[in-house]
């Protein structure tokens, strides 16, 4: 069913997993949805699964003027943003006594200061049209510390304190702004970590990839195919109740 005939998307980092997953769900339900990220190479074999629906903008989440300019050449190109989802993101560890102030500002500056600056620049014409859904994409490590994660952990944090204040300011104005917290998906940083774990411990590709959903309740990767039917459902008619949520998909409780 094509629920979603008629609306915009904007999906940062829509190049390839999550981000890729979500753009492609929300197209098959009849958005028309801009995909953004820094590489146009990966935008554009996306929008090649989905060409009549896909379209491809070259953003750094990093760069406010990249944003702001960014965000108004969607509008103008294929109208008011209705559906934001804040997906963009690094997923880099340290020991925390061995992290640098640089490698801390380059993960905050991506998976904060990037929600944070998309999500300003679409509620505006949210806001005028009575109707808009943000959905970000945090972590399991939102909600808990993650050993040797303190820059990914406290970003995680912050963009589900982001979507609770977003939530609150605007309730009651047909805008509702939810966080996606997945444990360990199978993405390609995942798949590249995997390989990190093999080359490191002499794993196999199945060890490796145990090592890496231990911390998922069900023992085994969650696939992008199941994080994107939580946002979808979160831009379903029915949904405007749910609001400020944490969606923890992670095969069990956090």
């Amino acid at each position: 069913m094509q629920h979603l005939e008629g609306k915009h998307a904007l999906v940062t980092g829509g190049g390839t997993g999550i981000g890729e997953a979500i753009a492609l769900a929300l197209a098959d339900a009849g958005a028309e949805v801009t995909i953004t990220g820094r590489r146009m190479d990966a935008l554009q074999d996306t929008c090649q699964k989905a060409p009549a629906r896909l379209s491809a903008l070259t953003m750094d989440v990093t760069d406010e003027r990249s944003v702001v300019d960014g965000v108004k050449q969607a509008i103008d190109a294929r109208g008011p943003i209705d559906i934001h989802v804040a997906n963009a993101g690094i997923a880099e560890t340290s020991p925390f006594a061995k992290t640098s102030l640089e490698f801390w500002r380059k993960v905050m500056a991506t998976n904060l200061d990037g929600a944070f600056l998309t999500c300003r620049e679409v509620v505006p014409g949210m806001l005028a049209q009575g109707w808009g859904r943000i959905i970000t994409i945090s972590s399991v490590a939102g909600l808990r510390g993650l050993k040797y994660g303190a820059a990914y952990s406290a970003s995680k944090h912050g963009v589900i304190g982001l979507t609770r204040v977003i939530s609150e300011e605007y309730m009651g104005r047909g805008l509702t702004a939810n966080a996606i917290c997945p444990g360990y998906v199978r993405t390609p940083i995942v798949a590249r970590n995997t390989r990190l774990i093999m080359a490191r411990s002499n794993l196999s590709q199945p060890e490796a990839e145990a090592a890496m959903s231990h911390d998922n309740r069900h023992q085994r990767l969650i696939e992008v195919s199941e994080v994107a039917a939580a946002a979808m459902w979160l831009c379903a008619p029915g949904s405007d109740s749910i609001n400020g949520q944490t969606i923890e998909i992670a095969g069990g409780q956090v």
